[in-house]
């Protein structure tokens, strides 16, 4: 018997049978869905990355760590007075690397206010000019650097040492304020260094750290509702009532002893060691010395210490030249 063969294949086998164009229209939707959520993932990384990125890796080169800020008001002193005082900040500056931001006080519109209120602008303008610095040691025209050797980087700011300086559970306002420093307060979560003086918070030498609750602390300083209220001692007053009254900014700040950077000279200490200037403390200030009432010379008295001081700015001008 005889069986028929089963038929060839073909070498051309029929093309497959086409998709339908529902299909292709789904599986085209779901490739846009994905690079779409892609897109999206990539721009989150971007921006979460540098939002907290650390600081350190977006300052330009040449940025100082710290400016050293002085609002200068020539009424009642000298011109002899005013550019040593000037040379005072350049000078100590130019040693260390910092930057200086010296203007005028009546650069700023104080609506009538004691001229002393321009210190907080002026520290804010100085927070804007230089947006990468880290610190702003702000510097009253009473205040002479007197020794310069000294840097803010390493005889008050490095975080070992500030917690070794810090005055811990201490009435902010002496001598019985019932509000006190923080006790468990570390150094990296400190944005203002402050001290004392018999009177309270002493407001002629401070440092303050770069950020944004900075400019959250100087602009409530600065509120329009604090100088109306004619403070007896002005903006020194308007401290106090802040730094008490306000947590979020009571829990930034640290005191420290007075000669750390505040020392006062004979006439401002009243007779007290621990306030009094030495020779070797980093600044001395004649606090008060231009009240009206004070019947003192600003000029007269920081005529010594500015001797001093061009004195030991000489011969370390001498010894670096040799």
């Amino acid at each position: 018997m005889h069986f028929a063969l089963p038929p060839r294949k073909s070498s051309h086998p029929p093309p497959y049978a086409a998709r339908s164009s529902r299909s292709t229209v789904l599986r085209r939707t779901r490739l846009q869905f994905v690079a779409i959520f892609a897109c999206c993932i990539i721009v989150l990384i971007i921006v979460f990355t540098r939002l907290y990125s650390t600081p350190s890796a977006t300052v330009p080169l040449g940025t100082p760590e710290v400016v050293i800020v002085t609002t200068l008001d020539e009424n009642g002193y000298s011109q002899e007075y005013i550019e040593q005082i000037k040379a005072n900040r350049q000078d100590y500056a130019a040693r260390h690397g910092y930057a200086c931001f010296l203007p005028k006080a009546s650069t700023y519109d104080l609506k009538g206010s004691p001229i002393t209120w321009a210190r907080i602008p002026a520290v804010r303008h100085a927070l804007t000019l230089y947006p990468h610095s880290s610190y702003f040691f702000f510097l009253d025209q009473q205040g002479l650097i007197t020794n310069p050797s000294l840097s803010i980087s390493d005889h008050i700011v490095s975080r070992s040492r500030l917690e070794s300086l810090m005055l811990k559970d201490v009435p902010v306002v002496p001598p019985d304020s019932v509000i006190k420093t923080f006790s468990h307060l570390k150094g990296d979560q400190v944005d203002l260094i402050l001290t004392q003086d018999k009177e309270g918070l002493a407001q002629g030498s401070f440092i303050i750290r770069q950020g944004d609750w900075a400019q959250f602390f100087l602009d409530s300083w600065f509120d329009p509702l604090y100088r109306s209220y004619n403070f007896q001692r002005a903006e020194g007053h308007a401290l106090e009532h802040v730094v008490q009254w306000h947590p979020t900014i009571l829990s930034k700040l640290v005191l420290v002893p007075q000669r750390t950077m505040n020392s006062y000279d004979s006439e401002s200490a009243g007779g007290d060691e621990n306030r009094l200037y030495k020779a070797g403390d980093f600044v001395v200030r004649l606090s008060g010395c231009d009240a009206p009432d004070a019947k003192r010379s600003c000029d007269g008295e920081m005529a010594p210490h500015f001797k001093e001081w061009q004195t030991r700015y000489k011969r370390t001008s001498q010894a670096t030249e040799a």
